[in-house]
């Protein structure tokens, strides 16, 4: 194998504002300052897809990137999504931090050779000598009406494939915390960005020293049941318990924030102390992510359980049209029929 070449050079900032520390953003400001933090520390971070530059990306978290840093550091390319994975990989090789952007979920699924291929497998195939820092920047599951090809929840595929890091944020603090983590791993990480919070706001501090990569964390305590939920789902996690309180009972609420690595530590311990489970996710049941968190779990906490593990999430289905989508999305409504199906003692 030839060697891996030197880093290759990037165009310096043009102008690097000073902003506040700390501040309200949404979530699409926060991922807009991680990259703009991370491309002003590092020359070799490079941020690249379909309509990122001088648009800002579909979603504006690129807005500015361009005008700021240049077209080097920030640019648009062909609609190509396994050309766009397939560049990055090799200019991680040689020594850049690329974050590239699939402009939808469903868009991602050219590029998924190149993923499972070559992206998860590199560090494997050459025993260590090779690694991949670079970011796949996804964004998934639904909650904003959008038709076909830009709603799915395809994070099970990602976390089925071993190589791989996956994140999916639930506030505008763990979206730069994650992000900012993601860039500066040597490991390749996709990155779940859920489109109905990008409007969410909340207090972000930067710099973070918030835990990052393979850390979850207890939003809500409680003493009657646990609700294990990730990125677009925690909200509504929240708000199931909000509703439960109201009746009388107390929920817990874990958010993941770090699908793979999974922190079995923090998920046990708040199972454990419940004794009683429910997973809340958009996606579909059968075969995902949610089943896996379930025979984790079930197996760690098998005699702490007083009752199974309930699963709330989207019906095996294709993503239906916008219309229908709020039937397909797991409710509060839904939450606590599962919570009430838990075996309470009369």
């Amino acid at each position: 194998m030839t060697a891996v070449a030197e880093p290759m050079t990037a165009s310096p900032a043009k102008r690097v504002e000073t902003e506040p520390e700390r501040g309200t953003l949404s979530m699409a400001q926060a991922l807009n300052r991680a990259l703009r933090d991370a491309m002003a520390e590092d020359p070799a971070v490079v941020v690249f897809g379909e309509d990122v530059g001088a648009l800002g990306g579909v979603f504006r978290v690129t807005d500015g990137l361009t005008a700021d840093f240049g077209e080097a550091r920030c640019f648009d390319t062909p609609l190509a999504e396994s050309g766009i994975v397939g560049m990055a990989v090799g200019m991680a090789m040689n020594g850049m931090r690329p974050v590239v952007e699939m402009q939808f979920d469903a868009f991602a699924y050219p590029a998924f050779e190149q993923i499972v291929s070559h992206v998860a497998k590199m560090r494997n195939r050459t025993r260590g000598r090779v690694a991949l820092p670079m970011v796949i920047r996804v964004p998934y599951a639904g909650g904003i009406g959008g038709v076909e090809h830009h709603c799915d929840s395809s994070e099970a595929y990602y976390a089925h494939t071993p190589g791989l890091h996956v994140l999916a944020p639930a506030t505008p603090a763990d979206a730069y915390t994650l992000l900012r983590a993601a860039i500066a791993s040597p490991d390749p990480v996709v990155f779940l960005e859920p489109k109905k919070l990008y409007w969410s706001k909340g207090e972000v501090e930067m710099p973070s020293r918030a835990p990052g990569i393979g850390s979850a964390v207890v939003r809500r305590h409680g003493t009657d049941a646990t609700l294990i939920a990730y990125g677009p789902a925690v909200p509504v996690a929240l708000d199931a318990a909000e509703a439960a309180a109201r009746e009388g009972r107390s929920l817990q609420v874990v958010d993941l924030r770090s699908i793979v690595p999974f922190d079995d530590e923090t998920v046990c311990a708040a199972v454990r102390s419940t004794g009683r489970a429910v997973v809340v996710a958009e996606a579909a049941g059968f075969a995902g992510v949610s089943a896996e968190i379930v025979a984790r779990v079930t197996e760690r906490c098998f005699n702490a359980l007083a009752a199974p593990i309930r699963r709330v999430g989207g019906f095996d289905i294709p993503y239906p049209p916008p219309k229908l989508e709020h039937f397909q999305l797991p409710g509060v409504d839904r939450i606590l029929d599962a919570v009430d199906d838990l075996q309470w003692e009369q």
